[in-house]
């Protein structure tokens, strides 16, 4: 039985990051019984009420037993109407690996091909489309901490990330 507990504690859960932003200290104050969660502003109007919620794993990133970490991100509309996300082609997100310098080490888009085929994806009030990505950890060393920027290249608002830590 001890070896059981012990598995399920080994076992990495993964991290996820929000847009999701807590209130200030006098909107809790002047509205004690609201919500605590205030969703994104965002400069393009069409975008508001869409929250991003990324998740990395495995969390710690261990570059010895894995080659690709897997990436998902859930686009969330908490509005209260429909919002459509044109595409040109046929990517939707762009995934990169920032080291510490926030310089760019690996972008998932260079090992996919990407067709001109132009599509919409239309999120009603409440709904969510997520999207699972892996990407290559080959740039990556031990012992660092480097970031994951995960956007989508039509909609430069529309971008999270999240700090994750290698292990050799």
């Amino acid at each position: 039985m001890p070896s059981a507990s012990a598995a399920a504690l080994a076992t990495p859960t993964p991290m996820t990051t929000t847009t999701m932003q807590k209130r200030g200290f006098f909107g809790r104050v002047l509205h004690p019984f609201s919500s605590s969660d205030v969703l994104p502003k965002y400069n393009d109007r069409r975008l508001h009420g869409l929250v991003l919620d990324l998740q990395v794993s495995p969390q710690p990133v261990r570059l010895s037993e894995i080659r690709q970490v897997e990436v998902k991100l859930t686009v969330t509309n908490k509005g209260n109407h429909m919002i459509q996300l044109d595409f040109p082609t046929d990517q939707r997100i762009e995934i990169q690996l920032l080291n510490a310098g926030d310089v760019v080490l690996t972008k998932w888009s260079e090992n996919h091909a990407i067709k001109d085929k132009p599509a919409s994806v239309l999120i009603n009030p409440g709904e969510h489309v997520e999207y699972k990505e892996n990407i290559a950890t080959r740039d990556l060393t031990p012992n660092k901490v480097f970031t994951t920027e995960v956007f989508f290249p039509k909609y430069p608002d529309l971008k999270i990330r999240q700090k994750f830590l290698t292990e050799p």
